[in-house]
Parts: structure tokens; C-alpha cells; sequence
């Protein structure tokens, strides 16, 4: 793009500032890319995030054709906001007050906050809890300090926290970013890339997006951070790259479809269903893709898991007895441990029985690996010499969903926007089975990356800084629908957020990660290529 094109693309009418973009002198990119002047907001057509009248400006970058980079800042701190200490949180009022008897007796002044639920949720609650909360302090440090002396008094389960991620009368600040891709007019393509090309591994965002030559790239869907939980960098949901199947769903969770450059993408709650076929007529469940045996982050899976089939955000349930088939694309070898392995050929032929799990993964070919009752079908019906087949059939809330070497899914949730409408499926996408996660995960406010669908098929990528009082607060899961719907989704999702959420242009990072240590590596992206 030559150096002296500037387009006003904007997602709203605007009023021209007589300023420029502090971004048109920190970007890097490999071509020169110019911003078009900030702009303040009309009121009329301000982000629904905080009061109406707060500032608000916006730059907007044309960074390739069809492909917009819009840079939004609302609000400012707020004045009333302050650091705190969280001491508690209670299901009954009753539980809260005995609570803060207990801590008024000590010499410390509680206070109690009802956390509402919002009307936009699919859980049927009006009031989440009762949050006992003590101190109000301007620094962290000094809030800290209180922290250690409840702690000291014999207090546990203690933050320290901020007001403003809660309060619903903040005025910020937000830090937006807005990537808006125009199917018409892109001539690229939209993808997923794993982390160093595999699953068992992480990457940062601006890494893979350096190493692809991408125009752009965002986080993607949810991931094993630990190996207590399974995999590293294994993908906590469905994943689909290049129309293969990679990673098996968590049942009935909402998920992010893209089907080529021109096709329209589409937000469905997807579910997997896998079963190996022996040559000597046996059929079993294959219970998952590309995964440690008897460990299933986010839950949903089939077989009997422990604790729940449902999806379950963030809890790692397990299964004693599993067939998990090991492709090339997981890494050079499976993860090691008791059980029985079997090795397969192209054609499904069985050329090695392991009595270990662990070992290495054929290019061509793959490993189904048993634990318990698992094993001992493997034992029985995969012989050396005997053909194992894997089925796997993909189905939607409308019927069976049909793959294609275009196709990319992404693991997601919860939904946010449907048919313009803002209906956030908390309870049904498993954020919703406990009262104080869902207040601490979905009505705190966090950094979220965000995808949206425009009735003209356009995608909007969009990441939200957070857990910065003086940059960014974060939003929560019913300010991130009614800001996708305000930048005109008729569909929306939520992907990965927290320390995962970045933006990368051109390799250089836009958005902020609110990790201390930096850009946080994740399993996969979401990468604009030229």
C-alpha cells in the first residue's frame, strides 16, 4: 500500500479532532501504513460502555484491501473506583452478614454488594450472591497490606481487587481494538494456525503471526495452559484446520465456523461424535482427538467423565477408561504412561502393539492409545495385522455439518448475539455451574477477544484490553454482546480472553496482554493472510 493512502473507513459518522493517532508513530509494520485522523465520536453513535457522554475517539488504518484496522478509546477512570479486599462470597444474605459480624468484631468495616444477575444471561436467577468486601484504598500496595493482615486474623479465600471491574457505574477506561474484514473485497484468506504448526505446544500470537507473513492476527479459542490438566497447548474444544478434525468438541458448545473467503461464517452450538470400527466386526467410542487419556478440559465430552458430561469452563474432568487416537499434527509422540498403544498405518492397518502408552506417532499414520477398559478392547480387537477404522460425524443444532479442505473451526463460548439479538448462553456453554466462577468470570470484567458476524457477511475481530484501572478495565460477557452489536454483529462469540487476548498488525503487537510477564504464548490463532 503506497505511503500517502489514507481511507476514511469508519464504522460510525464521525467528527473530525484536530489531532492524530498516537498509533501512526508507535506501528511497525512491514509496509508503511498511515491512520486516518482521531476522531471524536458523535454522541449519538457512542459505544454502549458506561454512561452516554463519555470521551471517545477512534482511528481508523486500511491495512490491506477489504482489511480495516479501527483503534477505539472510551471513558477514563473513574474517580469513585478504588482497590479493595474480597473476603467472601456467599449464596444467602444470612451467610454474608455472619460474615461481616465476624469481621466488624475484629476491628475491620465490611460492607456487602448483591451481584445481580443480567436479563441477557440464559440462567434463570435473579440475584447471583452476596459479596462481603473490606477496605477502599487508592494503591494496590496499601490494599495488599490489609490483605495479609485479614489473613492474619484468620481469614482465607482472600483478593485483592479492584472496584471498577465490578462497578456497574464505572467510567473506564476501554482500549479497543477493531479488525473488520469485508468478504467482498479481501482477496486473502481467514485460518487457524497452531502454535509452531502443532498441538502439543504454545506460541505467542505475534510470534505466529511473524512467522506466517500474516496481515493480522488475534488469539483463538480455549487451551490447556498446564500439564496437570492435560496437553499443553492442547485445544480445550472442537478444532478444525484445513477441514480436519484435530480436536473433538465439548458437546453442545457454541463455536466459531469460517468456510472459505466468500462463504458467510456462522456461530453454532456443535457437538462430535467418534467411534473406532476393528476389522473383526467390534465397534468402540473413540473418546477423543489429540489429547492425554482420561483428562478433558472444559468437560463435555462422552464415556461417563467424571465429574460432568456438560461442559464445565475451566474444571478438568477425568475418565479412567479412553480411546484417544494421536495424529501427526499432535507432535512426535504420544504421552507416555500405563495402558496399551496401538500403531496404525494410511490404511488403518495395526504395524506395532505398545504395552505402554508413549511413543512415537507414524507421518503417515496415527496411535490409538487405551486406558483401563479401553485397553483391554485394544488388546482384544487390534491385533497386530487387523484394520482399525475411525468415524467421526460433526453435528449441529440443524443437522450434520459437512467439512471441506476451506474449513476452520474454532472453540469458543459463551455466544453473545444471535440474529441481533443479545442472548448470552452462559448456563447452556458450561459458565454457569457455580454461582461465584460465573460473578468472578463472566460479571468481572477481563480482557476478551471477541468475533463477530455483519448481515453482510463481513467479520469483525475484536480484542478488549483489561486489568489496567489507568489504560483499560476489561468488559464482561453482557457489555462484550452489547458492544459487538453496537459495532453491527448480527452474530457474536466470545473466544479465549484474559492473558490470552492479543491483536497483532503485521507481526507488532496492538493490543496490551495483561499478563506481568508480557504476551502470553496460546494454542492457536486466527491469522488475516495476504
Amino acid at each position: 500500500m503506497k505511503t500517502n493512502l489514507v481511507k476514511k473507513i469508519l464504522l460510525v459518522p464521525l467528527t473530525v479532532a484536530a489531532v492524530f493517532s498516537p498509533m501512526s508513530t508507535s506501528l511497525q509494520s512491514k509496509e508503511p501504513t498511515t491512520y486516518a485522523k482521531t476522531q471524536e465520536i458523535n454522541k449519538t453513535r457512542e459505544l454502549p460502555l458506561g454512561d452516554l457522554g463519555l470521551t471517545e475517539q477512534r482511528s481508523t488504518q486500511e491495512i490491506a484491501q477489504g482489511v480495516t484496522h479501527t483503534s477505539i478509546t472510551r471513558g477514563e477512570k473513574s474517580s469513585k473506583s478504588y482497590f479493595t479486599v474480597d473476603v467472601a462470597f456467599l449464596s444467602q444474605r444470612s451467610e454474608a452478614q455472619t460474615i461481616a459480624d465476624k469481621l466488624a468484631s475484629k476491628g475491620f468495616e465490611p460492607k456487602i454488594l448483591t451481584i445481580k444477575n443480567s436479563p441477557h444471561n440464559d440462567i434463570v436467577k435473579d440475584v447471583l450472591g452476596y459479596l462481603v468486601r473490606v477496605g477502599s484504598f487508592q494503591t494496590q500496595s496499601e490494599a495488599d497490606t490489609l490483605r495479609k493482615q485479614l489473613g492474619a486474623a484468620s481469614f482465607s479465600g482472600l483478593r485483592t481487587t479492584y472496584s471498577g471491574y465490578d462497578d456497574p457505574s464505572t467510567t473506564g477506561p476501554w482500549s479497543i481494538q477493531v479488525l473488520e474484514i469485508d468478504r467482498n473485497q479481501f482477496k486473502g484468506t481467514i485460518s487457524t494456525t497452531l502454535a509452531m504448526d502443532k498441538i502439543s505446544g504454545k506460541e505467542t500470537v505475534s510470534s505466529i503471526a511473524k512467522r506466517t507473513n500474516a496481515l493480522a492476527a488475534i488469539n483463538g479459542g480455549y487451551f490447556v495452559v498446564g500439564e496437570k490438566d492435560g496437553t499443553p497447548g492442547d485445544l480445550a474444544g472442537i478444532s478444525v484446520l484445513n477441514g480436519q478434525l484435530i480436536s473433538e468438541a465439548i458437546n453442545n458448545r457454541s463455536s466459531l465456523i469460517l468456510s472459505g473467503s466468500k462463504e458467510k461464517a456462522q456461530i453454532q452450538a456443535l457437538s462430535t461424535y467418534l467411534s473406532v470400527h476393528s476389522s473383526d466386526g467390534a465397534t468402540r467410542e473413540l473418546d477423543g482427538l489429540n489429547r492425554t487419556n482420561g483428562l478433558i478440559r472444559n468437560c463435555g465430552g462422552v464415556g461417563g467423565d467424571v465429574v460432568s458430561e456438560l461442559p464445565m469452563h475451566d474444571v478438568t474432568c477425568s475418565d479412567s477408561s479412553e480411546l484417544i487416537q494421536f495424529q501427526s499434527i499432535y507432535g512426535s509422540e504420544t504421552p507416555k504412561g500405563n495402558g496399551l498403544e496401538v500403531m496404525l498405518d494410511d490404511t488403518g492397518k495395526v504395524t506395532a502393539v505398545r504395552k505402554q502408552r508413549g511413543g512415537k506417532i507414524p507421518e503417515d499414520g496415527a496411535v490409538i492409545a487405551g486406558t483401563g477398559e479401553a485397553a483391554e478392547w485394544l488388546k482384544e480387537h487390534a491385533k497386530q495385522g487387523m484394520t482399525l477404522t475411525v468415524k467421526t460425524e460433526l453435528l449441529s443444532e440443524e443437522g450434520k455439518v459437512s467439512l471441506n479442505e476451506r474449513t476452520t473451526i474454532f472453540n469458543g463460548g459463551p455466544r453473545l448475539v444471535e440474529n441481533h439479538q443479545i442472548t448470552v448462553t452462559a448456563e447452556k456453554d458450561g459458565f454457569f455451574y457455580d454461582e461465584e466462577f460465573f460473578y468472578r468470570f463472566g460479571i468481572y470484567r477481563h480482557p476478551r477477544t471477541l468475533v463477530g458476524i455483519k448481515p453482510n457477511g463481513n467479520l469483525l475481530f475484536v480484542t478488549v484490553d483489561g486489568r489496567s484501572p489507568e489504560k483499560s478495565i476489561g468488559i464482561n460477557f453482557e457489555e462484550s454482546a452489547k458492544l459487538m452489536k453496537a459495532l453491527g454483529a448480527k452474530d457474536a462469540i466470545n473466544l479465549d480472553g484474559g492473558g490470552s487476548t492479543t491483536m497483532a498488525i503485521h507481526g507488532q503487537l496492538i493490543s496490551t496482554p495483561s499478563d506481568a510477564a508480557g504476551e502470553r504464548p496460546i494454542a492457536d490463532a486466527i491469522t488475516i493472510l495476504p
